[in-house]
């Protein structure tokens, strides 16, 4: 009996046709054949509902957990300079950095708001995710800070820039510095940020500049 109910629905119609034709079925089990008379089985046809919930998940929380990713990728993106323990930075790549850049005056100086704002609107048309950070302390102390939030880029505006309208661009992890135009910046650290620049090539194209990098 467990061999008939096994039979699929296409399985159990061939047999009742060939018993009903033949007069009995040949039934295989194993290596094994069975000859079943067509009065010792009955095919019963019935129908039968079957009640279905779909259930569509508004949370999906995935076994490999993204959090731990992010975690990996934060620890491996964390160091401290060399010689001074005291100063961490996040070396994230500009690409995935929240915040691309800073635009930093040298000082409180009011002269600097219009060409920190100048740059800031340069930056946002462009798409490009900055801070202004016009606290006070020295400017090595904020750089430090962008430092350890992640931001790859600084803009500095300093006295220079009152005459020349250029200002100095410094990378992250090098702490070096060019100075270019206020109009070239954010074109170069657009250029930076996607890759179609890297920062050997700006210094090659770029005057460097010698800034002050102490936290005191």
């Amino acid at each position: 009996m467990d061999a008939l109910a096994a039979l699929s629905s296409s399985q159990a119609e061939a047999a009742e046709k060939e018993a009903t034709e033949k007069g009995s079925y040949e039934l295989e089990v194993g290596d094994k054949k069975y000859t079943l008379q067509r009065n010792m089985f009955k095919i019963k046809r019935y129908q039968k509902t079957v009640h279905v919930v779909d259930v569509i998940p508004s949370v999906i929380e995935p076994s490999f957990g993204v959090g731990r990713i992010l975690y990996t990728v934060l620890e491996h993106s964390f160091g401290v300079r060399e010689g001074d323990e005291q100063r961490a930075w996040l070396a994230l790549p500009p690409c995935v950095a929240p915040v691309s850049c800073s635009v930093l005056p040298l000082s409180s100086n009011e002269q600097f708001s219009p060409f920190v704002q100048q740059i800031a609107s340069s930056l946002k048309s462009r798409g490009i995710s900055h801070k202004i950070d016009d606290s006070g302390g020295s400017i090595g102390r904020r750089y430090a800070r962008t430092d350890e939030i992640g931001i790859p880029f600084g803009v500095t505006v300093d006295f220079d820039s009152l005459q020349s309208k250029t200002a100095t661009l410094r990378e992250r992890d090098s702490m070096r510095q060019i100075r270019a135009s206020l109009e070239e910046l954010p074109g170069i650290v657009s250029s930076l940020i996607s890759g179609q620049l890297s920062w050997a090539e700006v210094e090659g194209k770029w005057p460097t500049f010698t800034g002050p990098e102490s936290t005191q």
